[in-house]
């Protein structure tokens, strides 16, 4: 068996150039495997592992503030929440609106809803256009954040 290199079999006697078997290792069903195939796993490979490394930046407090303020920020289906610049925020999920407070505490974007009992504080990831919103121990929410589109 060879691996990520050219393997040879049965070379001939005749002083021809021998078979290639494979860059990839081993056979399939006694017929080699191609080059083509390689080069198509090959890429595929990096192509994957290209996309799954996208460079999120953790946002500090300051650069939250410049980027949630008077903005609206949604999942784009279930809800969308209005970050007013004075610190008030307004949200519409599911056809039911709530009103609350936003600030920022250490890095983090804190939203505290009326009628709720404590703040939730997210990390904010920013990478390109893509933003997530992360709280301690919970999987990341993949949000939009865009200029308020007046909708109620």
């Amino acid at each position: 068996m060879c691996h990520w290199r050219a393997c040879y079999r049965n070379p001939r006697i005749d002083g021809d150039e021998p078979d290639v078997v494979s860059i990839w290792a081993g056979e399939r069903d006694g017929e080699p495997l191609g080059v083509a195939w390689c080069v198509i796993i090959a890429l595929a490979i990096s192509s994957s592992t290209a996309t799954a490394e996208e460079k999120f930046q953790k946002l500090t407090g300051p650069q939250i503030r410049a980027k949630i303020a008077g903005m609206e920020v949604s999942d784009e289906v279930h809800w969308r929440d209005f970050y007013d610049r004075g610190g008030a925020v307004s949200s519409m999920s599911m056809g039911h609106k709530r009103t609350g407070k936003w600030r920022i505490e250490k890095d983090q974007l804190c939203v505290e809803f009326e009628k709720e009992p404590l703040a939730q504080c997210y990390d904010v990831w920013v990478s390109g256009k893509k933003v997530k919103l992360q709280r301690e121990g919970l999987s990341p929410l993949d949000v939009v954040v865009e200029p308020r589109s007046g909708r109620e």
